[in-house]
């Protein structure tokens, strides 16, 4: 049974564009806030080795970046995608910059930290935290910045296959 809250949310990508969540159906997803200038930055090079392993199978990826820790993302939307582009050859989906915590977070972050609470708080505490969503889009794992792409594997691997 399909999550009619998650596939009913909404952002805008980098250029621009609307990105229903409708699309995600029946693919496993990764939902991260993302920073050019922190020191997990280099999770980029992981999370898009993960994203060329496993799209093929059904997996997204979602980068969200964010400048609410320590304005570790001060760019404009061309420098965000140029750097990742540049220094990480990214292809999987990046949205356009927004908060994850507080009156102005994006209602996408709003919704994935009621689902899943880390340490009985919802706030995220720093750049480069991940939700995975399994096919029906229900949330079923938050990983902190210390989580490195690679060790998701396994985990989206049995997404994949369920």
């Amino acid at each position: 049974m399909s999550n009619p809250e998650f596939y009913g949310l909404s952002t805008t990508t980098l250029q621009g564009q609307p990105f229903p969540f409708s699309q995600l159906k029946g693919k496993v997803v990764l939902i991260v806030n993302v920073a050019s200038k922190c020191g997990f930055t280099p999770q980029y090079k992981g999370l898009e080795e993960l994203y060329q392993r496993y799209k093929d199978r059904g997996l997204i990826i979602l980068g969200f970046p964010c400048n609410q820790f320590g304005g570790q993302e001060p760019g404009d939307a061309g420098a965000i995608g140029e750097f990742c582009q540049r220094n990480f050859g990214v292809t999987f989906p990046i949205m356009e910059r927004s908060d994850v915590n507080g009156n102005d977070a994006n209602p996408v972050f709003k919704y994935l930290k009621t689902q899943k609470k880390q340490f009985m708080m919802e706030m995220i505490k720093w750049n480069f935290e991940k939700f995975l969503v399994d096919k029906t889009g229900q949330v079923v794992a938050r990983y902190s910045s210390m989580a490195t792409p690679a060790s998701l594997g396994p985990e989206v691997e049995k997404l994949l296959a369920a």
